[in-house]
């Protein structure tokens, strides 16, 4: 179990303080392969449980974890979408409230504020407004967004912003495309996920088909981008594997600069029943076909990460989450549902529960945090939490870590970091993500090829106790976990 130095990190209770061997987490990762994985944590409702703090106590418990917290990043959520995609597991509202988007960007701009006047001065280092698809308002409501943001926080030179679009929007609404990057915006990474057309149907994402791909290529290009990243979408039950080379040389083609895979997760989705019928076998084949192709195309990434980018020396990722996966920068995250990371905290906005405005919207119309919960974490999940992020990118920074909590990696997981290497799961590497950041050096714990392939047990030997107890708990593919 990890043992940080810090004790400003909340006690755990006994369910933080329990040893599992790494051979038992590694197979329980492994059979719960669909939410072993970088979403972490795992089942928060019952392993954060005991860390929940009250509402009384959210403003000072914000204020005081972010105390000596100067450089963050910034998410911003907008939670609007034509239709709600049968894979989507994020907070997106139905369709009664597509018309409140003013009311909503008027609230999450008092939100900035709120939190300008709660911290004080904060130096931004990346932000993506994501959602939901944050295309989907008017051009201007970003734009002031953007202005409420720069009057309310610093920027650093290395400060950037990135945007999520659909092809459709980008294919029908070309000027809008063109403002986004008048705005300043400099990356923009639109879903494609798939391209199989009876897929499509049966995704609920026919609106967003190959009619679509090259026009909105066209006018992303044409506006400027030159950082533009394609999403990509494998492990659906219906997915064969030449349907996925078929999507994977689509995107290909799209030319993009980046190619970021995204594997199905299914929890807290409207296909979660069809879990069971994806093997790990089948998502591994997926995986092998795709390195394989865009290795061909020029397309690189270390072991284990799930961003490709063809241009040397570029991680692929946005600003914020390029700083996230390397030294897990702290973040805010504003609007419904968003989560925010604090050195001692992490914290999910209003409206996460129910998907809906109104509690969001109640929250910042009283003047108050629209925090649903808050939770006060043990070194254990507060470290977890940034290993995950970091696998990301297949590997941990060691400068970062240590940095981070005050100790080495190699003290706070011994067992696990001796099995990963005993097992050519991990070794150490010199890496060039993020070179540019300015760390003791660039030296990782990084994912070999067979580490790799069994992402989901390896990253689990990095859990906190109670979410190993609980993949082990589980006894079958994670199925029984995942509604």
């Amino acid at each position: 179990m990890p043992n940080a130095s810090e004790t400003s990190f909340a006690a755990p209770v006994e369910a933080d303080r329990q040893v599992f061997s790494p051979e038992e987490i590694f197979a329980a990762g492994t059979r719960n392969h669909h939410i072993s994985n970088t979403a972490y944590p795992i089942a928060h409702s019952q392993t954060f449980k005991p860390y929940r703090l009250e509402r009384a106590l959210h403003r000072e418990t914000v204020e005081r974890a972010f105390a000596d917290t100067p450089d963050i990043c910034l998410y911003s959520h907008i939670p609007f979408c034509e239709t709600r995609c049968f894979f989507c597991e994020y907070t997106v509202v139905g369709k009664s409230e597509l018309e409140r988007t003013r009311d909503y960007m008027t609230a999450l701009n008092r939100e900035t504020e709120m939190y300008a006047e709660l911290l004080g001065p904060r130096t931004l280092h990346g932000w993506d407004i994501g959602g939901g698809t944050p295309s989907y308002p008017p051009a201007e409501f970003i734009a002031e967004h953007i202005g409420v943001v720069k009057q309310n926080f610093a920027v650093s030179p290395d400060f950037a912003i990135s945007i999520k679009t659909t092809p459709r929007i980008a294919s029908l609404e070309p000027d809008k495309i063109q403002a986004y990057r008048q705005m300043g915006i400099e990356r923009i990474s639109m879903g494609v996920q798939v391209t199989q057309p009876d897929l499509l149907k049966a995704l609920g994402r026919d609106s967003n088909g190959l009619e679509h791909h090259y026009r909105a290529t066209e006018h992303i290009r044409a506006a400027g981008f030159r950082k533009f990243n394609l999403d990509l979408m494998y492990g659906f039950a219906d997915q064969s594997a030449d349907s996925w080379r078929a999507t994977l040389e689509h995107a290909i083609r799209l030319d993009p600069d980046y190619i970021t895979l995204y594997r199905m997760r299914y929890k807290l989705t409207r296909i979660s029943h069809q879990a069971d019928r994806v093997t790990l076998d089948m998502a591994r084949e997926h995986a092998k076909i795709a390195k394989e192709m865009l290795f061909a195309a020029g397309y690189a990434a270390n072991p284990g990460k799930n961003t490709y980018s063809r241009i040397n020396g570029d991680t692929g990722t946005s600003a914020y989450l390029t700083r996230r996966v390397i030294e897990g920068q702290p973040y805010l995250g504003l609007g419904l549902g968003a989560q925010t990371y604090s050195p001692l905290t992490i914290a999910y906005n209003s409206g996460a529960a129910g998907k809906n405005l109104s509690p969001y919207l109640r929250d910042i119309d009283k003047g108050i945090l629209p925090i649903q919960d808050l939770y006060d974490l043990p070194a254990a999940h507060m470290m977890a939490k940034m290993i995950a992020v970091s696998f990301y990118f297949g590997e941990i920074n060691l400068a970062a870590f240590r940095q981070r909590f005050g100790v080495t990696l190699e003290d706070a997981y011994a067992p696990a970091v001796e099995f990963t290497l005993a097992q050519g799961l991990m070794h150490y590497t010199a890496s060039t993500n993020g070179s540019e950041i300015a760390l003791d050096d660039h030296r990782c714990l990084s994912l070999t090829e067979e580490g790799a392939r069994n992402f989901n047990g390896t990253i689990a030997l990095f859990f906190a106790p109670s979410i190993q107890g609980y993949l082990i708990e589980q006894n079958q593919s994670g199925a029984n976990a995942i509604l």
